[in-house]
């Protein structure tokens, strides 16, 4: 019985790697898509959005199943119960992946074809290594790594701060660029809840080893 959860656990570890693999993508190639000013390219990004809400549904399933049939202890419990949240926040990611993917294309749609996005791309690689970070410190119930994840947050915050400021001079020195402006804006802040969702899913992590959880982000 006990062999029969393990693999249970295992194959839960594998979904959870593949659908953060999923977000990985999804906030990528949203990034390449604003740099490279590719509405196509945009276009990929939902899809991909609704293979990871198919794979929270798989994944929440497989939950279910192992809390109902298998009665796993307090540390296994843990595990299962944090993975659920996990995927809550994994599930967001993909939302706001597409959700910048909307604003790339709406923009490209009307001839805006952002100039310099250095600032976000390097923004996007670094929520990109939260989650994968977050992700794998779950797989290998590694707190430290979660707790590296935790603070790595402040660097995203230091690059949401910059990229705003770069924005609120764009608009001053040219106010009929106002509106792309807040669009580029609105990209930032996505990254940066994104981040939060990392932060999230490091914090779950530490629960499932430590029974010790500090609460989500908002």
């Amino acid at each position: 019985m006990r062999s029969r959860f393990d693999s249970q656990l295992a194959l839960l570890n594998t979904k959870l790697i593949q659908m953060g693999a999923l977000c990985e993508e999804a906030i990528s190639k949203a990034a390449k898509a604003l740099e490279a000013g590719d509405p196509a390219l945009a276009e990929t990004v939902k899809p991909l959005e609704g293979e990871i809400d198919q794979m929270e549904r798989d994944i929440e399933t497989l939950c279910l199943k192992l809390l109902l049939q298998q009665q796993p202890v307090a540390r296994d419990l843990r595990q299962i119960s944090a993975a659920m949240k996990i995927i809550t926040d994994m599930e967001r990611i993909g939302d706001q992946a597409a959700d910048i993917a909307e604003i790339i294309r709406a923009c490209l749609a009307q001839g805006y074809v952002p100039e310099d996005v250095g600032h976000i791309r390097e923004m996007a690689a670094e929520v990109i290594k939260m989650v994968t970070e977050s992700v794998d410190s779950y797989v290998q119930k590694d707190t430290v790594r979660a707790k590296l994840v935790i603070a790595h947050d402040d660097i995203v915050d230091q690059c949401f701060d910059r990229v705003k400021q770069v924005l609120i001079g764009s608009i001053a020195a040219n106010p009929d660029c106002g509106e792309h402006a807040l669009d580029l804006l609105m990209i930032d802040k996505y990254l940066e809840r994104i981040g939060d969702h990392a932060v999230n899913i490091a914090e779950w992590v530490i629960f499932a080893v430590t029974g010790e959880h500090k609460g989500e982000a908002l």
